[in-house]
């Protein structure tokens, strides 16, 4: 098969496309012939590497991925037969944890993350388990499907389970552009929660008010966002901040109200900064972390996105070959939405 891959951490000039063996699945696994694969910064992450990041090299980046399968290694194989248009679910878990037995396999002790510390899906073919997979609807573009699997389980997971964002709360979202913005805008409406954006400029300012945001604060123009929010809020502060940078902790427990919550799924920005503790129990904050959701929790918010409740953003397509391009238009945030690739 053709795969995008890297033998050894670097820029992008590292990635190679080339012929790499087509897996086999083994028992309780399907082969799947990928069509689109969707990015996400932790792609980049991955490729540059980090202190005690152990791959087997050569690596295949890539979390999210859609496409048909074409060959199952189960006799029971439940609702899915070969030929089925398919979403795949990046969250790995174990399946025989203390979590996992309890229906949190997002919290697997031995969690894996596609295209992170297993080979992913910048490939012709993949193979997994088929309780990670998610059949689609006849007809259903693999593309919007592979740019929603993991921004908005991550988002969904954040928000409603961790977050328990309420009908009529404000919800402040830092940063415009990405995967999981874009989704979480949408979910907190979704949920019926007033929805506020800080964005870099005009322009994805003007395209998160086209998902739904209501009120939209520039922040080349307002430096002090903290201070805009809380005049937004009429004195009154936000309810929940998704704040996926880092760096920008301070401003967000700045502008939380008085028992607010602070939801984080990463660090685009640095994984190490300084907080004032002071803000946190004065104003009785809560510092909210997660990773992916539950299988379950996939199941339910992929059905949203079937249904079109939830729409994913597109950004660009490009070939599967120009993957290093792509990587870039990522990491300089020059997209809105999601940037895929198209698997020939």
């Amino acid at each position: 098969m053709k795969a995008m891959l890297f033998r050894q951490h670097g820029g992008p000039d590292v990635l190679e496309y080339t012929d790499f063996p087509t897996p086999k699945p083994k028992a309780g696994e399907a082969l799947i012939r990928l069509r689109a694969a969707a990015l996400n910064r932790m792609d980049v992450m991955v490729r540059n590497g980090w202190q005690g990041l152990k791959l087997e090299l050569p690596h295949i980046n890539g979390a999210d991925g859609a496409g048909e399968i074409q060959e199952i290694r189960e006799l029971e194989t439940g609702e899915l037969e070969i030929g089925d248009s398919v979403v795949i679910n990046a969250n790995r878990g174990c399946g025989q944890c203390e979590f996992c037995l309890a229906g949190k396999d997002n919290m697997c002790l031995n969690w894996h993350l596609l295209g992170e510390t297993m080979r992913g899906t910048y490939a012709e073919f993949i193979c997994l388990p088929l309780k990670q997979l998610y059949k689609l609807p006849k007809g259903f573009d693999p593309h919007q499907a592979a740019a929603a699997a993991l921004v908005y389980q991550t988002a969904w997971h954040s928000l409603t389970t961790r977050g328990k964002i309420q009908s009529g709360e404000t919800v402040l979202v830092i940063g415009a552009g990405g995967g999981v913005n874009t989704a979480s805008v949408q979910i907190a409406k979704y949920l019926g929660a007033k929805v506020i954006v800080i964005g870099s400029n005009s322009k994805k300012l003007k395209m998160a008010e086209s998902i739904g945001a209501d009120v939209l604060i520039d922040r080349s123009k307002e430096e002090d966002w903290s201070k805009a929010v809380f005049l937004a809020t009429n004195k009154r502060g936000v309810d929940a901040v998704v704040d996926n940078v880092g760096t920008t902790f301070m401003m967000s427990l700045r502008a939380l109200r008085k028992g607010g919550r602070l939801l984080t799924v990463g660090n685009s920005a640095s994984p190490k900064f300084e907080i004032d503790n002071r803000y946190i129990f004065a104003k009785h904050l809560s510092i909210l972390g997660s990773t992916m959701s539950t299988i379950q929790e996939f199941n339910d918010v992929m059905d949203l996105i079937v249904a079109r409740k939830l729409k994913p953003v597109m950004d660009k397509t490009f070939p599967l070959k120009d993957a290093a391009i792509a990587q870039e238009r990522l990491w300089k945030n020059e997209n809105f939405g999601k940037i895929t690739l198209d698997i020939p």
